[in-house]
């Protein structure tokens, strides 16, 4: 009888703990995807805002690539309201030091639902083709693109989500997709989680064209700044000095800059005509002391490479099936006629590498550093001529992920 109690015990537990053999039924692996850069849609509430009398003084807009909703609030006072103000106080740990300005409220518009995200419709189809459901196995962990992983409750609300996708799917292990600077919120996740909870409601981890090191680009942004809506930039100095001034209070601008950790000075983000003098990413203290950036020096030094990835303690430690593009020309940085923040810029002044169009080759290849991994398994592959934004809609790609997502995990 005391056998009988303990083999009934021992059942009993295989089904209700997770991480256990038993734990999952049968049926697809759940998807969490972490969109890219301003790829998911946010909501940005005003009232009685004071920060510009020229701009609405209440009203609401949205913010995201290739809106499409109309506002009364025109670029530049959009740029502005959305402009994050600093506290310099070193009392105050460095995520607590951004707010909004007065009046400004900013949120995910439907968080969680495939409809946050709708760049990523060709993947969700995808999805559906074989079997998956929108907003059950399919769902979407949006952020606000100003902010990094460690600021506005992104990680507990992204643990919080990967956990109820789990067992809202008969507790299956989730599969975390991500694109361009989405992997970057991924590898935060998982870097602060227990191998335990990993090997719990984890899959694997489906990084496209991961900006994990950062990229070259986002340090001439700080003088010629870039529209969100299409990705373009500036026609006017008035815009132009109001995206610029947005991107140089934004935390993330400063994580997705190069890390000269990895890049070290092997290409030019900056060239000042006016000097003569040239900056690589290892220079980056150099030239916001040039353009007499102190205070945003702080927010540089403090963010710059703030998503360790590449050594052995920071190993994401899942299995690894990552995508990327080449074979393109790549904007890494400029040369400006000076370091003026609000300058207009045009593609001659563009300095250029090999990459994906968007990211370099150097950014896209730096995961490599995990086929080091001793328990998980990891590749990399390569799509020559796809441009980092057609990647999440290629049907290799797609292919690929629907392999993985049937594929068993590794264990040790």
């Amino acid at each position: 009888m005391n056998l009988l109690r303990a083999v009934v015990a021992a059942v009993v537990a295989l089904a209700v703990l997770p991480g256990t053999a038993g734990a999952s039924s049968p049926g697809r692996t759940p998807v969490v995807l972490f969109p890219a850069f301003h790829l998911t849609k946010l909501q940005v509430t005003v009232h009685n805002q004071r920060t510009d009398p020229k701009c609405p003084r209440s009203g609401d807009f949205q913010d995201w690539f290739r809106n499409d909703q109309p506002s009364a609030f025109g670029q530049v006072c959009q740029d502005e309201l959305e402009t994050l103000r600093y506290d310099t106080n070193p009392a105050k740990p460095m995520p607590l030091r951004f707010s909004e300005q007065p009046g400004v409220t900013v949120e995910v518009i439907d968080y969680g639902r495939t409809d946050s995200a709708p760049f990523y419709e060709p993947l969700y189809k995808k999805l559906e083709s074989v079997g998956y459901l929108r907003d059950k196995d399919i769902r979407v962990a949006g952020y606000d693109a100003r902010l990094t992983p460690d600021q506005g409750g992104f990680f507990a609300r992204a643990k919080r989500l990967v956990e109820q996708t789990y067992h809202e799917n008969g507790n299956r292990p989730v599969q975390l997709v991500g694109h361009s600077n989405g992997p970057i919120y991924i590898q935060y996740l998982l870097t602060h989680t227990s191998q335990a909870w990993r090997d719990t409601y984890i899959h694997g981890f489906t990084p496209l064209a991961g900006n994990f090191p950062g990229q070259g680009l986002l340090y001439s942004v700080l003088f010629t700044g870039l529209n969100v809506t299409d990705f373009g930039y500036p026609k006017t100095v008035e815009n132009a000095a109001s995206s610029a001034r947005m991107y140089l209070t934004a935390p993330s601008t400063y994580l997705s800059a190069s890390d000269p950790k990895i890049f070290g000075d092997r290409e030019t983000v900056i060239k000042d005509n006016s000097t003569g003098r040239r900056y690589t990413p290892r220079d980056w203290p150099r030239l916001l002391s040039d353009a007499g950036l102190s205070v945003e020096a702080q927010i540089a030094e403090h963010y710059i490479g703030s998503v360790p990835f590449s050594t052995p303690r920071y190993f994401p430690n899942v299995d690894v099936t990552a995508e990327k593009g080449s074979g393109l020309p790549t904007i890494v940085g400029a040369t400006l006629p000076d370091l003026k923040v609000g300058q207009l810029i045009d593609p001659g002044q563009f300095i250029l590498a090999g990459g994906d169009s968007n990211q370099e080759d150097i950014t896209n290849n730096a995961n490599r550093v995990w086929s080091a991994m001793k328990c998980h398994s990891y590749v990399l592959n390569d799509n020559p001529g796809v441009d980092h934004f057609s990647l999440p809609s290629t049907a290799a790609v797609l292919d690929r992920l629907i392999d993985t997502l049937k594929a068993p995990r590794r264990y040790c």
